[in-house]
């Protein structure tokens, strides 16, 4: 049985996590807790529910900065970026109904927790790119800041990049500064119907490396979609649009255009992982890999190992819904085969508990790379008390 805390400011965390770490005693960290069952299960003494740390502290629409507490969820931060014609530009990710829980509870200490970025992020950069400071407290019960309001402000080890993707194991963010930027006035998607892996890939590809600033590629196999976003002001959007038709005439069958709404939706849908949501007994894999090496590597596994999946970030990102019936969830298959084409590396997003207590749910590191995590960890949790083992068996 757990022991829940919920520290209401940066102080009182202070004071628990320093109790935590005297007791030695393991800890879950939670915000809305929409992502606690991706990684390890913790099997945690404590609970550490950051919820009551949110709120918006400072935004200043006209230096593109806001300030904000760690818990505070993902659609109150939209919501007042909407209203100034502004956004979170890394289109963070709501791992929420993939995972069984409801949508648009994540928070934005989760995303960046995480460094979970949509499908604007081969165009605009990862959640990483968008921390510009935080306030948070290390395993050790010691409040530290890092960062600023500003993008260039680091001299030494930049903390916020450090932080974000270490799902919580190093630090307790209370208070978070991110990037914000002006929302596109247009939207629009280019889809051509009908193209096969290869074809796709090359399509993006080509895309991609023209002057038409795409800020969105991805192929849907199931529909037989490859999908070109194209966003800005509306002149610019209507030129870029035609531009890209005619480059890519004759690719697919068809091509069609949709308007913002439908692209909106269409983008979102791709951003959540909807496409793979059902059956929900089935693991989930994210493969980030060398878009060439897409075609080979969707190939080898789309049979063998998974039945659906669809690639974003014009290749670089491949989603596959693997067999539930495969002892170790595809695991093996799936690091072999990037292995074998260029490299890349394989998180597991959802699976069962006993599916996740068994494989390595995140990459393996190399020897040294895992030395250098663990004296990292060391530094900043000695007790190891921050979501003790979510990483793999020592983090």
């Amino acid at each position: 049985m757990t022991t829940d805390l919920r520290p209401a400011d940066s102080q009182t965390l202070r004071d628990m996590v320093a109790m935590l770490a005297d007791r030695k005693a393991a800890t879950e960290i939670i915000g809305a807790g929409t992502k606690r069952a991706v990684g390890r299960p913790t099997n945690a003494e404590y609970l550490l529910d950051l919820s009551k740390l949110a709120g918006i502290r400072e935004y200043e629409p006209n230096e593109l900065v806001m300030t904000v507490g760690a818990a505070t969820p993902l659609w109150t931060i939209e919501s007042a970026l909407e209203s100034q014609s502004q956004m979170l530009a890394f289109e963070p990710v709501d791992y929420g109904p993939l995972l069984g829980g409801p949508a648009a509870r994540g928070t934005i200490g989760g995303v960046l927790a995480a460094n979970l970025s949509g499908p604007r992020r081969f165009k605009a950069g990862a959640a990483r790119d968008h921390f510009l400071g935080v306030e948070a407290v290390s395993g050790r019960g010691e409040i530290f800041k890092a960062g600023g309001k500003v993008v260039k402000n680091v001299t030494g080890y930049d903390m916020c990049k450090l932080i974000a993707g270490s799902w919580g194991t190093l630090s307790l963010m209370s208070t978070v500064t991110v990037k914000v930027l002006p929302a596109p006035e247009d939207t629009r998607t280019l889809v051509l119907h009908g193209q096969g892996v290869d074809d796709a890939v090359a399509a993006m590809a080509l895309a991609l490396q023209s002057p038409h600033e795409i800020s969105g590629a991805a192929w849907l196999p199931a529909s037989g979609e490859t999908l070109l976003r194209i966003e800005g002001f509306p002149e610019s959007v209507k030129a870029r649009l035609g531009a890209t038709q005619a480059l890519l005439a004759g690719q697919g069958r068809e091509q069609f255009v949709l308007d913002a709404g439908e692209s909106r939706a269409r983008w979102q849908a791709i951003r959540d992982v909807a496409p793979l949501r059902a059956p929900p007994d089935r693991p989930v894999w994210r493969l980030s890999l060398p878009p060439a090496s897409a075609p080979a590597v969707w190939r080898a596994l789309v049979g063998p190992v998974g039945d659906s999946g669809y690639l974003d970030w014009a290749g670089g990102l491949l989603w596959l819904a693997a067999e539930p019936t495969l002892a170790d969830g595809g695991a093996e298959a799936i690091r072999s085969t990037l292995a074998a084409h260029g490299g890349g590396h394989a998180t597991l997003i959802r699976g069962s508990v006993g599916l996740r207590s068994g494989v390595a749910v995140f990459p393996p590191l190399a020897p040294g790379l895992e030395a250098l995590q663990q004296r990292i960890k060391a530094n900043f949790d000695p007790n190891n008390v921050l979501n003790r083992g979510r990483l793999g068996t020592s983090a």
